[in-house]
């Protein structure tokens, strides 16, 4: 599905237009990004929870090459699915 499918399902189910939820997705969106990015947890009930996972900085190797190279340490977004929405998609 796509976010247009997205948008047009929720407008069809919440009996809202097409417009307001375009704009409540994007507000949601907008608010999870700004927490995570000052490291914050979202915590949804009966849905899930968005946080940030760090990792350090790392040796690897390049396989074609066989140079060693340094890895750089990173951020990245995690979704960690609720009770909730695992026992629905059981």
């Amino acid at each position: 599905m796509k976010k247009q499918d997205f948008i047009k399902a929720v407008a069809a189910k919440a009996g809202l237009s097409q417009d307001a939820v375009s704009k409540a997705l994007a507000s949601m969106i907008a608010v999870i990004s700004s927490e995570l990015k000052a490291d914050r947890e979202v915590n949804i009930t009966g849905f899930g929870a968005f946080r940030v996972s760090k990792r350090a900085a790392r040796n690897g190797v390049n396989p074609r090459t066989k140079a060693k190279i340094k890895i750089a340490a990173t951020k990245t977004p995690v979704f960690r699915a609720g009770k909730t929405l695992k026992e629905e998609i059981k």
